[in-house]
């Protein structure tokens, strides 16, 4: 594999010099780009969020009267407080052939090698359309997507398919589990820590739902509910984060579990939720409330990321595995916004370049090779679009 392009190398170090971690703003770096495309003629849409503080980016590349492709990437990266980085995480450092940086793997080099190559798509007429869809917020929860989705399916060519970037070393994937984040409130009462029966522990119910969810754990390990092709085959839920207490002495008044599941079955998300619903009324509850009737535990779902499981055939696997030279398909555990593309009526896949093993760690880096590979991948997809029978491909009269 050849050495990728000077100028993907560029972009990919202009992007992860945006710290765009997903409670900051991503304008700066949108409007980047944005300015970039105007310089090449190319007009670009942006749809903003709520607050006006960030937005995504949509723009075509080619004839705006057929169906084309998207390219689809998210702007926004994980936090790196705490994390014990040893080179500045928003400055690009290369060593050993990788180059490391908040948002290399998980997913800017994607977005860089999309960049770097528009003077390639522009130097002779595309048969099919390229587009460009940058998302917002895709970290916490993939909120910027739906707005992404519901745009490209208003416009004038709907598109007829998407790839989705995400770190997968070029293979091909077809299939990803759901993400359902959830959050668990425990309300009790404040009393001295020598008067127990005094009041409510909130701390302690919270433990009595951990444990509910671990059994629930336990439950869907099965085989009944295991799929296969993930890894872990079965739907995992996870307590990521604990906040209660005010000190040792005090029976502490509120305590607030974020979980999560992910799930290898659409079902499994809706009927977990609900079984720890179910065991804090009829379990928990009634002991809370015979000390203070104002306890009680809510749960809810902050935000939730369908999962990926395309049925019958799918154009998007079809081409990809075309133009990657591969004949075969995967599934992994991570979720991304193929399923928001999927379920809003544009078939998707996911391929990308670098491995999602270092994505959200200290000192994340992509290999050298891997933005290669993503170059290479991009030029056979850029010389399809070309080729005017690729329209006949993707269900396009001629």
């Amino acid at each position: 594999m050849s050495a990728p392009s000077q100028a993907s190398l560029d972009w990919i170090a202009r992007l992860v010099g945006f710290d765009t971690t997903s409670r900051l703003s991503n304008l700066a770096l949108i409007e980047d780009i944005a300015g970039y495309l105007a310089g090449h003629g190319i007009a670009s849409e942006k749809i903003f969020d709520a607050t006006g503080k960030k937005a995504n980016l949509y723009a075509t590349i080619g004839p705006r009267d057929v169906g084309g492709i998207v390219l689809s990437g998210h702007t926004d990266v994980v936090p790196v407080d705490g994390q014990p980085w040893s080179s500045d995480p928003f400055r690009i450092t290369e060593r050993d052939g990788r180059l490391f940086g908040r948002g290399t793997s998980d997913m800017k080099s994607f977005i860089a090698i999309c960049l770097a190559l528009l003077p390639e798509m522009l130097e002779k007429p595309l048969s099919v359309p390229l587009h460009f869809a940058f998302s917002y917020d895709e970290e916490v929860g993939c909120f910027g997507a739906h707005g992404l989705v519901d745009f490209a399916s208003r416009s004038s060519a709907r598109p007829k398919l998407a790839i989705i970037g995400e770190p997968t070393e070029m293979q091909v994937v077809n299939a990803h589990k759901s993400v359902c984040a959830c959050s668990t409130l425990v309300r009790g009462l404040e009393a001295h820590s020598s008067a127990t029966h005094q009041g409510v522990n909130a701390i302690q119910y919270a433990g009595e739902v951990i444990a509910e969810i671990n059994r629930l754990q336990r439950e869907y390990q099965k085989p009944e509910h295991c799929d296969a092709r993930f890894e872990p085959p079965h739907t995992t839920i996870t307590v990521g984060e604990i906040h209660g207490g005010t000190a040792r002495n005090i029976l502490a008044r509120e305590c607030r579990l974020e979980w999560d599941v992910r799930s290898v079955n659409p079902a499994h998300d809706a009927a977990i939720v609900e079984a720890v619903r179910r065991f804090a009324a009829e379990q928990l509850e009634p002991q809370m409330r015979r000390i203070h009737p104002g306890a009680g535990i809510e749960t809810g779902v902050v935000a939730h990321v369908p999962g990926f499981f395309p049925a019958g055939a799918n154009p998007a696997e079809t081409l990809a595995l075309k133009i990657a030279g591969q004949n075969r398909t995967h599934a992994v555990a991570y979720g991304t916004e193929a399923g928001i593309f999927h379920g809003g009526g544009i078939p998707a896949v996911v391929c990308g370049p670098g491995n999602i093993r270092e994505a959200h760690k200290p000192d994340e880096y992509i290999e050298i090779s891997q933005v290669a590979e993503g170059e290479a991948f991009l030029r056979r997809l850029i010389a399809f679009c070309r080729d005017g029978g690729s329209l006949s491909l993707l269900g396009e009269a001629a």
